[in-house]
C-alpha cells in the first residue's frame, strides 16, 4: 500500500475548497484539485490541479483520465463543488434547474463511479459529500439548491450501503453559514435584511446559536475528520451538521 495518502477535492478553488486543500496538504496528503476556475500559483507542488467543469459528463471522463495518469489509487474523494442559483422557484427555468442538478448531484454520482476503482485499489477509503443545512431546513428563493443538497444526502446513504463491502465509507457534511464567496453572493435573497454586505453578515450571524458565521477552515477540519480513517473509521452513511447550532433552535423563537 502507498504510504502517502492521496485525496481528490472538487471545487478546490472556492472558499471551503481552498481551506480543505491547505489542510490535507498540511497533513502530508497528495492533493488532486478540480475546479472550473483557476487556482493560482500556490497549489501544493506535489499535487495536481485540473481545471474542468464537473457538471459536464464528458469533462468528468477527462478528469479521471488525468487522475489515473497521476495515481494508481485514492484514499479519499471530497465532493465539494456546487452551483447555487438564488431565485424564486416560479422564476427558475428548466435550464437553471438542470444546471444545479448537474453540478451538485449528477457530478457526485458520476465522480463516485469513476473514483470507485481507485478507492477500491487502495483497500478502501472515504468519500465525503459536502451537502448543506438546506438539505434539512431551508428558506426562500433557493429551491433548486436545497433539492440538490437533499438528494445528495439520500445518495450518501445509498452509496454507503453499496460501497461498504469494499471498505469505502461515505458520509456527508452539512455546513451552515460559512464566510465564502458563494455565501456572500447569496445574501441578496432578502432572508437577512437589505443592508450592506457587513450588515447582512451580522444579521445572519445572529441567527446561529454560536452568534457568528463559520470560517472555511472550520468546515475543512470536519471534512478531514470524515476522510481520515484513523478518526472516523466506524462512521458511514451519516450527515454531520456544522451550522453553529442554527438548526437546533426553533424558528418561532
Amino acid at each position: 500500500m502507498n504510504a502517502t495518502k492521496t485525496v481528490l477535492i472538487t471545487g478546490a478553488a472556492g472558499g471551503i475548497g481552498r481551506a480543505t486543500v491547505a489542510l490535507f496538504a498540511g497533513k502530508g496528503w497528495r492533493v488532486i484539485g478540480v475546479d472550473r476556475q483557476t487556482f493560482g500559483a500556490n497549489f501544493p507542488a506535489d499535487g495536481l490541479f485540473i481545471q474542468a467543469d464537473i457538471a459536464r459528463s464528458e469533462e468528468m471522463e477527462h478528469i479521471f483520465t488525468r487522475v489515473h495518469a497521476f495515481t494508481d489509487n485514492l484514499d479519499a474523494l471530497v465532493n465539494n463543488a456546487a452551483l447555487q442559483i438564488a431565485k424564486p422557484l416560479l422564476e427558475t427555468s428548466v435550464e437553471e434547474w438542470d444546471a444545479v442538478m448537474a453540478a451538485n448531484l449528477r457530478s457526485v454520482f458520476l465522480g463516485c463511479k469513476l473514483a470507485y476503482p481507485l478507492l477500491k485499489a487502495e483497500g478502501g477509503g472515504a468519500i465525503v459529500n459536502v451537502s448543506s443545512v438546506h438539505a434539512i431546513q431551508t428558506s426562500v428563493n433557493i429551491a433548486a439548491y436545497a433539492a440538490s443538497k437533499g438528494g445528495l444526502l439520500a445518495l450518501t446513504r445509498a452509496m454507503a450501503i453499496e460501497f461498504a463491502p469494499d471498505n469505502i465509507r461515505v458520509n456527508a457534511i452539512l455546513p451552515g453559514a460559512v464566510d465564502t464567496p458563494m455565501l456572500r453572493a447569496g445574501l441578496n435573497r432578502g432572508h437577512v435584511g437589505d443592508g450592506d454586505i457587513h450588515e447582512r453578515l451580522e444579521n445572519l450571524a445572529r441567527k446561529t446559536v454560536n452568534g457568528r458565521v463559520a470560517q472555511p477552515e472550520e468546515i475543512a477540519s470536519v471534512i478531514y475528520f470524515l476522510a481520515d480513517d484513523t478518526q472516523s473509521s466506524f462512521i458511514t452513511g451519516q450527515p454531520v451538521v456544522a451550522d453553529g447550532g442554527a438548526t437546533a433552535r426553533l424558528s418561532t423563537e
